[in-house]
């Protein structure tokens, strides 16, 4: 699911993001203004955003670890910061950096809970705002 979920980012499709979540999914980016949001509608403007922010994103995960009806994904995002990301001045500079997910399962295999960790630091260096 975490890869069907990271496709519909990589081609910025919002609905199948949202779709690969469950109704009462708690989407936690760690750090968000926002704190953590409960519901699919209640995920979509950080997708948007996220979106809008970013392009020609790829994921690579470094290794997953797995239990019962749960995954922890240490990944490597790269692509191009156009916007806004992370209310950070992008300039369309390329951009890399770590994310960690731990993530919980409905039975039906669909996602009840995302926590995201990103390397806020390596972004920061990446994209300096003077």
């Amino acid at each position: 699911m975490l890869d069907e979920h990271f496709g519909y980012e990589v081609r910025d499709d919002v609905e199948g993001v949202l779709a690969t979540l469950t109704e009462d999914v708690e989407h936690d980016i760690v750090g968000s203004p926002t704190g953590p949001t409960h519901g699919p509608e209640a995920a979509r403007g950080f997708y948007e955003n996220l979106f809008a922010d970013l392009s020609e994103g790829q994921v690579k995960s470094l290794r997953r670890l797995y239990g019962e009806n749960f995954m922890v994904d240490d990944s490597v995002w790269r692509g191009r910061a156009t916007g806004r990301p992370f209310g950070l001045e992008g300039r369309g500079r390329p951009l890399e950096f770590r994310l960690l997910h731990v993530l919980e399962f409905a039975d039906g295999g669909k996602i009840k809970r995302e926590n995201v960790w990103l390397d806020l630091a390596s972004i920061m260096q990446q994209l300096p705002q003077n």
